[in-house]
């Protein structure tokens, strides 16, 4: 790291024979540095993976039986054919792809065979499990610690390369892995497995801002999928890479396309199809069985429970999908208005009632809308599920403070209330002091699917219409984050933000809200996945209500350079903004009019926009901070003029701003009242 020291307050100071020292860190701090970009989360015995699907004993012992042999000795090659060390292997949602691996990954670290696991899952509250950030540098830490070698030449690896980290993947491989398993290479012993599962749930990393004009497309899942495989594919092509390496995935088309055989010179193992090359059905049963003996043990059930038939019947409607049975299980076995008895009959009844199709997925359909349908206001949960998904990324989004988010009344239980018949769907922190500490989870993505499907979720006979659209739940959200903003308790913080004029007590001890819900609070637009265009808010903000935002936001940056904190603070806005559709678009025949850095005359922006703006200017303008306007540099370094009336504004009000960026103007003569309606 470079180590350059300024003497602050000298003038005219002239260097000769600078020596600039750029030190690599000791091993010691490598093996912290890599451990800063681990996502520990995706490995298979994290603490967030206990309530993660396991095989159930005596359950899929032939298809465990087949991969492992297959890890210790592959597939049978002719002497002139290259090993075949990376095997795909796939099925349907639901039909148990995660549990499977997550067994063999025990059976293997028991054996010491396993070298490293990565377990993707959309649904996650860990970032790190929904992306490829941390993918290279979470299997290399687990691979250093595999072997007291490699150890040593993973962490000789980061000394010579301290930069690795801000590397792409296929760089990171070479680096962290690839390389020090050359080094190692001659050393007996080495081999094993790395089980790799979900890739298809792994979501795209955007790498440029998305709020403006971009010529940059955005990048898809697709694409980052196909960068993990690709990145694999590689490092097992090295004659010296000793591992066997299992991909779990859906069938989804870039997998398809990867391991055809005809689309790729390098050879894969062959394709293990969960769906097509093993019935399911024999295992499904052995897991009913075992777990109806337990109900009816924990129930005090007579020996006739549950009814003759039952067990076949459930078989019959997972339709070889684990998820299935085990989602009836978790139903019945969590606290519930009605009784197990009832409950089994309901659900027997209602896939009794589906018509017969071509879909395995009917039958899981019906038993989500079934859940779903027990809570007092169905689609206002639904409303709730979809919504925590997004905020689960957001700083400080335990349940509790999601909870107080996305609640009607402030005092009320509306959680409890709304989701307290969901447990079999959604990991719910159980006491008030997990809750201050512990995000949402969901069990399986699938329920996902079934939601963002308008085919499968917009209700037919009898059920209910479970569906929206995205934006109806941004809105949704949006109107939420105003309320909060706008809330009774915000008015006395307001009030005295105002007399004192002092940004640091934007947020004082009067205020009842904690200081984890208003970190939440800070950082909650940051997390809106905001398409250009959507259905306006019901709700609007109060000038007073985007004035003690912005001054919470500033409050929650301030451990971070003033040029920062104003491009932090200005990028939130823009967010904001773009949730702002003008009344009159339509007659302007514009669609794009969305935010204010696109206003052609702002005394044509909507009174949304010019509250936000304002409140902007207001609070950054202090002689603390840096006030924004629409001068922005652009990916080439050069300052983008998007607004020459605004910019004219501008260099009226604040004497001094330079098109060379605000940081060359003095942001103390900046009027404190300027005022974009003005």
């Amino acid at each position: 790291m470079a180590h350059i020291e300024v003497l602050s307050g000298s003038k005219g100071l002239t260097a000769k024979n600078v020596n600039i020292n750029i030190s690599s860190p000791a091993a010691g701090d490598a093996s912290k540095e890599l451990e800063r970009w681990v996502t520990a989360a995706a490995i298979h015995d994290s603490a967030e993976r206990c309530d993660a699907p396991k095989c159930h004993e005596d359950t899929r012992i032939a298809v465990q039986d087949d991969l492992y042999d297959w890890i210790l000795k592959g597939d049978p090659v002719s002497e002139t054919e290259q090993p075949r060390k990376i095997k795909w292997v796939t099925g349907p949602a639901g039909c148990g792809k995660t549990a499977i691996m997550g067994s063999l990954s025990v059976r293997c670290a028991s054996n010491k065979i396993l070298g490293a696991t990565f377990f993707f899952a959309s649904w996650s509250a860990t970032p790190g499990r929904r992306r490829k950030t941390t993918f290279v540098t979470t299997i290399a830490r687990q691979l250093a610690m595999y072997r007291e070698d490699l150890r040593t030449a993973i962490s000789n690896a980061i000394e010579k390369n301290p930069t690795v980290f801000e590397k792409n993947l296929h760089t990171q491989m070479e680096i962290l892995v690839s390389a020090p398993l050359r080094e190692v290479a001659a050393q007996p012993g080495l081999q094993g497995a790395i089980i790799i599962d979900g890739v298809d749930e792994c979501e795209a990393e955007q790498y440029h801002d998305q709020s403006s004009a971009n010529p940059f497309p955005m990048r898809t899942k697709e694409q980052d999928q196909l960068e993990i495989l690709q990145v694999l594919q590689a490092a097992s092509s090295d004659p010296f890479f000793p591992f066997r390496i299992l991909i779990a995935s859906r069938p989804e088309r870039v997998f398809r396309d990867f391991f055809d055989p005809e689309n790729t010179s390098v050879p894969f193992a062959h394709k293990l199809d969960l769906h097509e090359q093993y019935n399911a059905d024999a295992d499904i049963t052995l897991f009913l069985e075992a777990q109806f003996n337990r109900l009816r043990r924990r129930y005090k059930f007579p020996p006739s429970w549950p009814p003759p038939g039952t067990i076949t019947k459930l078989v019959e409607n997972a339709s070889s999908q684990f998820v299935y049975a085990a989602t009836v299980i978790r139903l019945l076995d969590t606290p519930h208005r009605e009784p197990p008895e009832a409950l089994l009959r309901a659900i027997l009844e209602a896939g009794a009632t589906q018509r017969k199709t071509s879909s395995p997925l009917e039958q899981l359909d019906a038993l989500y809308a079934r859940i779903l349908e027990s809570s007092p206001n169905p689609r206002l949960s639904v409303q709730w599920i979809r919504s925590i998904k997004p905020l689960n990324d957001a700083m400080s989004s335990f349940a509790s403070n999601v909870n107080l988010l996305l609640q009607t009344d402030l005092e009320s239980n509306e959680a409890e209330h709304l989701l307290g018949n969901l447990h079999s769907l959604i990991q719910i922190p159980l006491s008030s002091g997990d809750q201050a500490t512990t995000k949402y989870g969901f069990y399986h993505k699938s329920l996902f699917d079934f939601l963002k499907d308008r085919d499968r979720s917009c209700g037919s006979g009898n059920r209910q219409n479970l569906y929206f659209e995205k934006h109806e739940i941004e809105v949704f959200m949006w109107d939420k984050f105003v309320q909060a903003c706008m809330s009774e308790f915000v008015a006395l913080s307001i009030f005295d933000s105002l007399l004192n004029d002092d940004i640091e007590e934007g947020c004082n001890a009067q205020f009842p809200f904690s200081d984890s819900f208003l970190a939440f609070l800070a950082s909650v637009p940051r997390w809106f996945d905001i398409e250009l265009v959507i259905s306006p808010s019901k709700v609007h903000i109060t000038p007073a209500g985007a004035d003690w935002w912005v001054s919470l936001a500033i409050t929650h940056l301030q451990g971070e350079p003033t040029w920062q904190i104003f491009q932090n603070i200005h990028t939130l806005v823009r967010v904001v903004l773009n949730l702002i559709q003008t009344r009159d678009s339509k007659k302007n025949q514009s669609s794009n009019l969305t935010f204010h850095l696109q206003c052609s005359r702002h005394r044509q922006c909507k009174q949304a926009c010019r509250t936000w703006s304002s409140a902007i200017l207001r609070r950054l303008g202090s002689p603390k901070w840096i006030a924004p306007g629409l001068l922005w540099p652009s990916r080439e370094g050069r300052i983008v003029n998007e607004n020459k009336e605004f910019y004219a504004l501008l260099q009226k009000a604040i004497p001094g701003w330079d098109r060379r960026g605000p940081q060359f103007y003095d942001p103390s003569r900046l009027l404190p009242t300027f005022d974009l309606q003005s």
